[in-house]
């Protein structure tokens, strides 16, 4: 039987049963584990990954190959593929969440009442937390660190055109991860690639506490429709960077290209650009594009500067393209702007250039999103570059977390209640 076929061959609702009740042992364990030695867990867990990267890249690079035959888009391939510096990037990124501080047991607020009870509010761990990824078998090793050094356990479902690397990777980690002093279920890889395993996760509630779900629109609808445990939503990329007036244009030029080219696949990347139609001379910014590899989309407005750019449809403003595909339109002023990503945003990344303050301000108060930028490329929009160590998601929701979802994000927090026999009159 291939490895495909046997993967398929688990019973999906059994396997995520065992696999859940597994975690919920671990978490208890996680729960008490002090710093030095989650610390310790993940520092010998980056040294697994360094010393597997042969074996790591080997398989990912059937995942690669197989992407290809497939059809993969190329955007959904660099999401995919790992070389010696991305495989080095993720062992760095699981050494430096291993240096970040505890969230669990800090001390939230402290009230002395009246009566002379003292009442804290402290950090602790959510408990387990189920992770529904697609394409980057990376989140493997940021998604697993990151929930161990906040004390959760945590059950991983890779999609099946990375399954080869996140078994090689979760191998490693886990080795590591033991051998430093945590449990072994502390960070489990779902082993079938039936998509019912996904539902059995979104179901398993009172085994995992948290669903986060990365991956495209239509995997993030189906956790939203079906979960009966609360989910995390990492929503579309659909960011906008917003050209002013009073703009720089070497500086527009810069952040827009870099927005936009840098890593055209990934969630943070400009998706609509959007420019003051009193900006002095915005063709030098669409050629820069255009130059650079990208496809311009725009309205006859915009097709009047350059003839390259292509006719936009209704649809291009809300569309993701994580590709070097671009949309354009010009608006009326910064009003105009929050008013168009009003309409279309997603609630990711927004970002204005301008040299105004009082634009920027108004631009940076009334836009509603989980990130918001002046001067800056929205490819910043990274827990790593947050200064976070790391990230297990975007939350573009309201409720909990918001924007880069790292360590203090993976912990909830409880009432301790100490008293001196005080009794309720």
């Amino acid at each position: 039987m291939s490895t495909a076929a046997a993967l398929r061959s688990e019973d999906p609702v059994a396997t995520v049963q065992a696999m859940g009740e597994r975690a919920r042992a671990a978490a208890r364990v996680l729960a008490a584990l002090p710093t030095e030695t989650k610390a310790a867990a993940l520092r010998a867990a980056a040294a697994a990954i360094r010393a597997d990267a042969p074996a790591i890249l080997t398989a990912n690079a059937r995942d690669v190959a197989a992407g290809e035959a497939r059809g993969l888009s190329a955007a959904l391939l660099d999401r995919l593929r790992l070389d010696a510096g991305r495989l080095e990037g993720a062992a760095a990124g699981v050494e430096a969440i291993a240096g970040l501080p505890d969230p669990v047991g800090a001390v939230v607020s402290e009230d002395r009442r009246p009566n002379g009870l003292v009442l804290r509010r402290v950090r602790v761990p959510i408990g387990v937390i189920g992770i529904i990824y697609e394409s980057r078998p990376n989140v493997t090793a940021d998604a697993g660190a990151l929930c161990v050094m906040a004390g959760n356990a945590a059950i991983l479902r890779g999609g099946s055109e990375a399954v080869e690397s996140n078994r090689a990777l979760h191998a490693a980690l886990q080795r590591g991860l033991v051998a430093g002093g945590a449990p072994a279920d502390a960070v489990q890889l779902v082993p079938t690639t039936d998509r019912a395993a996904v539902g059995a996760m979104l179901a398993a509630d009172g085994l995992i506490d948290m669903v986060v779900p990365r991956g495209g629109k239509s995997l993030v609808a189906r956790v939203q429709a079906e979960a009966r445990v609360p989910v995390l939503a990492h929503l579309d990329g659909i960011n906008h960077s917003y050209v002013d007036a009073a703009a720089d244009p070497a500086m527009a030029r810069a952040l827009v290209v870099n927005a936009k080219l840098r890593r055209p696949g990934i969630c943070g990347a400009t998706e609509t650009l959007l420019i003051d139609r009193a900006f002095a001379d915005p063709a030098p910014l669409l050629a820069a594009l255009i130059e650079g590899g990208c496809e311009l989309r725009g309205e006859p407005d915009v097709q009047a500067i350059d003839s390259r750019v292509l006719p936009a449809t209704d649809e291009d403003w809300d569309t993701e393209y994580l590709d070097a595909i671009l949309s354009v339109k010009f608006v009326d002023g910064v009003e105009g702007a929050i008013a168009h990503i009003a309409r279309h945003s997603s609630g990711h990344t927004d970002a204005i250039v301008t040299e105004d303050a009082a634009a920027a301000e108004r631009f940076l108060n009334a836009v509603d999103s989980a990130i918001v930028m002046w001067n800056a490329s929205t490819q910043f929009a990274d827990g790593g570059e947050f200064g976070l160590g790391g990230e297990i998601g975007i939350s573009t929701g309201r409720l909990h977390a918001r924007g880069p979802v790292a360590l203090e994000g993976l912990t909830t927090y409880k009432w301790v209640v100490t008293g001196s026999g005080q009794t309720r009159p």
